[in-house]
């Protein structure tokens, strides 16, 4: 073979290697697809402002500085309303607080409608507790697309003198049982807003099905398959932080919710469906004083029409912050974007391929972008 063979099998040698490494470098087969969230948890806190639970001396150190290392911290997060059932509702409806939401519902009253039909942004019009049938929320949406999803109530049917496990929601039309706490049994109706649609406790086996006590967690964290899509987690008054003290003589506030974050935010975060495409996301319901009530507002709140202040003295609920943690999320991200509960239940029907309900829909309101889940 001549010299000139040789150097021209050198030649096309030398480009196929180049065109080779040059595949390889740009191959997009070689780079996974983007994932997206698959296993959402929520876990819901009582009762306090950003100003306290995030301050250098937070009596929540675990959740104040530990957690956001791992996540992102929204420092401009907001409740919706005063007091605490009107932003749970919020939460999985897109429902504005109404007179008796507002006030709790110490009494299980049905939903009052001014009007036949829900008005143009989605609201059902009139005042009470337990909403019609044609009121969704978000566990309907889920169903329906073959997406699972679970309540898990802390001491839920501990007392069955009060709510047996399985859909004890109060009597309609009498008082609230569950306002009463004892030692053994510190589970609030007011704290599980699933109760208050027709839509689901009209059908008693799903109620049975998807809400239950949160020793199930444990449970249904071993695998992916038994992992539900969507998981609402709400601590007992104690491990909330509502009550400080405790009917059973523990600390309460954000001690005792710093202590429930430590128990379970580990679990969920080593189990197989939040490493694969797991959101854990610590929020407040509402914030709080000292000094005062704290009731402003962002992202263009209505209150519902015909209806009180969201806030009683002011448009909302106020700043409280949050925590996302995610294999999505790169560690100590802190976002400044305001957002609010409907922000968040937008959020969750984008990930799920749901339509928005209620106040989610409004034009112009934010939810979770590029500012929380830039990738690391």
């Amino acid at each position: 073979m001549t010299k000139r063979s040789l150097r021209s099998r050198a030649c096309v040698a030398g480009a196929a290697l180049s065109v080779l490494a040059l595949s390889a470098a740009y191959s997009p087969s070689r780079e996974a697809p983007p994932r997206k969230p698959g296993h959402i948890f929520i876990i819901v806190l009582e009762n306090e402002s950003y100003a306290r639970t995030f301050a250098k001396n937070s009596l929540a150190p675990y959740l104040a500085h530990e957690l956001p290392t791992k996540g992102a911290l929204l420092r401009n997060y907001y409740g919706i309303g005063h007091n605490s059932l009107d932003n749970y509702i919020a939460l999985v409806s897109g429902q504005a607080p109404n007179a008796a939401t507002q006030r709790d519902c110490p009494k299980f009253t049905e939903f009052v409608l001014d009007q036949p039909a829900l008005d143009e942004n989605g609201q059902a019009i009139g005042s009470g507790c337990v909403y019609p049938a044609m009121v969704p929320m978000l566990g309907d949406q889920l169903e329906a697309v073959g997406k699972s999803w679970r309540g898990y109530m802390q001491d839920l049917g501990n007392d069955k003198s009060k709510a047996v496990e399985e859909c004890g929601y109060p009597p309609i039309g009498e008082k609230d049982p569950t306002l009463h706490r004892t030692p053994e049994d510190q589970y609030a109706t007011k704290h599980n807003p699933f109760y208050y649609f027709h839509s689901f406790i009209d059908q008693h086996d799903r109620c049975v099905q998807h809400v239950v006590n949160l020793n199930r967690l444990s449970e249904d964290l071993e695998t992916v398959q038994t992992t539900p899509n969507f998981s609402f987690i709400t601590p007992n008054l104690c491990d909330d932080g509502h009550d400080a003290p405790c009917v059973d003589k523990a600390t309460g506030g954000l001690v005792q919710a710093d202590g429930f974050l430590r128990k379970w935010v580990p679990k969920i975060m080593d189990s197989p469906a939040f490493k694969q495409d797991g959101v854990l996301i610590v929020l407040f319901d509402e914030a709080s004083g000292p000094p005062g009530m704290d009731s402003s507002a962002c992202c263009g709140e209505k209150k519902l029409p015909g209806g009180p202040q969201p806030g009683g003295d002011g448009p909302g609920g106020g700043i409280t912050g949050a925590v996302i943690l995610s294999p999505f999320v790169k560690p100590n991200t802190i976002s400044d974007v305001p957002y609010n509960h409907y922000s968040t239940l937008r959020w969750l029907e984008d990930q799920f391929g749901v339509p928005h309900l209620g106040y989610a829909a409004a034009n112009g309101l934010v939810t979770f972008g590029e500012d929380v889940f830039a990738r690391p």
